[in-house]
């Protein structure tokens, strides 16, 4: 608090205003399964189809993870994370496609790899090409053995890798230190000892009374996938000091998070990474051994598949004491999910996966020369051959519970996402028992941070274009979908349900309102078609035995509640327990709930028939507060959908009157 000595009037600035407490986002899902490409046991933000296969790939006979991100964004998603899974096994697992670069004394230089592990590294090819950005010719007159005057320094920075030469008998190879463009100089030994390079050399060996030509040496590296070229690097330094070196220009995928901003920023990703083999700081200045026109292909990429285990699904607890090693080796599938917290949504598809291989594609028709051309006309190389995916094994009933129960219990550990479950593929068909296999499957569950449902999709198939042949999917990308777009266009409390699916031509069971009667008491949300409506999702229940928390909704709306008010009441810590710190709190709590009330989320007539704040003398007696806690006890009722809608027919005199009538909130 200011002393005030002086007399006059002071101004001072008193924020009364209680902290605002916003709304937070429940659209965000997320996904495991098998990609093509990217990185393995790395969750990664997608906001679109284009970006997932971007990074990730498209469709693939091994997985049905693009089909459900696919889903995903046709049905109203707008943003997830992907966390790609692989075997890590080193005998057997994924691997990059890689090449070795060598200088001309065949000491290995640099590696350069696919991107990511897989066999689509395997259609790659290379080539690079020495360049010489910068020219430049001495001043004997002005020049010096520790720098030389030049006809122009542009083009040359520090770090700069050069030849220098004087006729084709003498040459070497120079690092600029650096570059005074006001006295035009190239100076190869710093003035200042701590600025020097590990190369600051004076020069040597030439004839001081003629004139030196200076070139610099960069590499231009093109990149090509099956024959078509897809990316070009120019420009790249050998020289790790340079501000275009090769191995940090074309560094692996990297993932940084924003804390400030709260928003995560991901690296365009490369189809290559370079990695250094030299020992850095570099004891000999060598450039790379390049054959011009010359397409290397790399090789040795594998998806690490045929290996896939339930382990690669679900990973292992990590302890505060584990290695750093030991946590990566831990992380993965699921657990790469616990770092991402905007993750309200999460499914894992691929554990039903039923591998197909990939329809052949019929070869380009040959080219045909043209006959008014000379005939001297070099063809075009025959394109590549992709190369094939590996597939998956299927994995038992017991393997797809054990990723199943997984899923749900990271769910109830971390009490702000849903699980979406879905049962395997042979209870999902017309078979001899009925309803009865996804009954025997939907009871070996019982949580209330997890949905059910059923049956499958069939969507077209893109990897078949030729005909109108479907592919039988499970329904968790379409679902997650339909749970962002209602909380787009309504919000959290809206049950997830009644809306046409998009992107979907069939189901692979239909059910009648007999049988659906049966499922949906049990908590399993049936997906139907329905004649002029489409196919819908006609149920919104968790699977919890607790009628509390029947409803997704409901469950959805008090995890986004929790959250919000969690993270936007941190400003509480290490305040004063008083009566002003308890009365902002409690203000800013009201006030966030009566924005719901407002929005249709809270039932009541009035603000306090739909939720109640108690923060006072009462529940904070001196007791608690000499042991530095205060408590606020909120209470609200939330919204629940009517799920059975009776119209009652009845006559008054001479008149039928029809009235609609809801006989339950509570679907009883």
């Amino acid at each position: 608090m200011p002393i005030y000595q002086t007399p006059g009037v002071y101004y001072e600035r008193v924020d009364a205003r209680a902290p605002t407490i916003f709304a937070i986002r429940t659209d965000v899902a997320g996904f495991v399964g098998i990609a093509p490409r990217g990185p393995i046991d790395s969750p990664v933000p997608v906001q679109s189809w284009r970006q997932y296969q971007a990074h990730f790939g498209g469709f693939t006979g091994s997985g049905f993870l693009a089909y459900a991100i696919r889903g995903f964004f046709e049905n109203g998603g707008r943003r997830c994370w992907v966390v790609r899974v692989a075997s890590r096994d080193p005998n057997g697992g994924a691997k990059a496609s890689r090449v070795t670069i060598q200088s001309p004394s065949g000491k290995d230089v640099w590696r350069i790899a696919a991107s990511s592990p897989g066999t689509w590294g395997n259609n790659l090819t290379i080539t690079l090409k020495e360049t010489h950005r910068a020219q430049a010719i001495t001043d004997p007159a002005k020049s010096r053995p520790n720098a030389s005057a030049v006809s122009s320094t542009s083009g040359f920075t520090r770090g700069t890798l050069v030849r220098l030469s004087q006729d084709s008998a003498s040459s070497a190879w120079k690092v600029v230190s650096r570059v005074d463009p006001i006295g035009g100089r190239l100076v190869w030994v710093h003035e200042n000892p701590e600025a020097r390079l590990p190369y600051d050399s004076p020069v040597a060996g030439f004839d001081p009374d003629r004139p030196i030509l200076i070139e610099s040496v960069e590499y231009a590296l093109v990149v090509r996938e099956l024959g078509h070229p897809i990316a070009l690097y120019e420009g790249l330094s050998l020289v790790p000091e340079h501000e275009n070196y090769g191995p940090r220009a074309l560094a692996p995928l990297a993932i940084s998070k924003d804390l400030e901003a709260g928003e995560t920023l991901l690296a365009a990703p490369h189809p290559i990474a370079i990695e250094e083999l030299r020992d850095v700081p570099l004891d000999v200045l060598e450039p790379l051994k390049v054959s011009s026109g010359v397409w290397v292909p790399l090789e040795g990429g594998t998806d690490g598949l045929a290996l896939l285990r339930v382990y690669d699904f679900i990973g292992e607890v990590i302890s505060p004491l584990d290695s750093d090693a030991l946590k990566a080796q831990k992380q993965r599938g699921i657990r790469a999910l616990e770092s991402v917290d905007e993750v309200a949504v999460v499914a894992v598809p691929d554990i039903h996966v039923k591998p197909v291989p990939v329809p052949a594609k019929a070869p380009p028709p040959p080219c045909v020369p043209d006959p008014c051309l000379p005939q001297e006309t070099v063809l075009p190389a025959p394109p590549r051959t992709p190369a094939e995916m590996e597939l998956p094994p299927e994995f038992s009933e017991d393997d797809i519970y054990r990723v199943q129960a997984a899923l749900v219990q990271h769910c109830e550990e971390r009490r702000d996402r849903i699980a979406l479950l879905t049962p395997p593929i042979a209870a999902s068909r017309n078979d001899e028992q009925g309803v009865g296999a996804v009954l025997a499957w939907r009871s070996r569950f019982d949580s209330k941070y997890a949905a059910f449902y059923y049956p499958w999709l069939r969507v077209v198939d893109p990897l078949d274009a030729s005909s109108d042949v479907v592919r039988e999917i499970p329904s968790s990308g379409h679902v997650a979908g339909q749970y962002a777009r209602t909380d787009f266009e309504v919000g959290v409390h809206k049950a997830p349900a009644n809306a046409p699916l998009e992107w979907v031509q069939d189901v692979t069971i239909t059910i009648n309102s007999a049988v659906h009667g049966v499922l949906n008491p049990v908590g399993i949300n049936v997906i139907r078609p329905l004649p002029g409506r489409g196919i819908r999702i006609f149920g919104a229940r968790t699977i919890s035995s607790d009628p509390s928390w029947r409803y997704v909704n409901v469950r959805r709306l008090l995890m986004m509640i929790e959250e919000a008010i969690d993270l936007s009441t941190q400003w509480a810590v290490f305040e004063p327990n008083d009566v002003y710190t308890r009365s902002k709190l409690r203000l800013s709590l009201i006030s966030f709930l009566i924005a719901l009330w407002q929005q249709g989320a809270l039932m009541g007539g009035s603000a306090d028939e739909a939720f109640f704040v108690k923060c006072d003398e009462e529940n904070n007696p001196p007791s608690e507060r000499d042991k530095g806690r205060l408590l606020a006890e909120v209470g609200v009722a939330p919204s629940k959908p009517f799920e059975f809608i009776v119209l009652r027919v009845g006559r008054t005199g001479n008149e039928f009157e029809i009235t609609e009538l809801p006989m339950s909130v509570g679907g009883r």
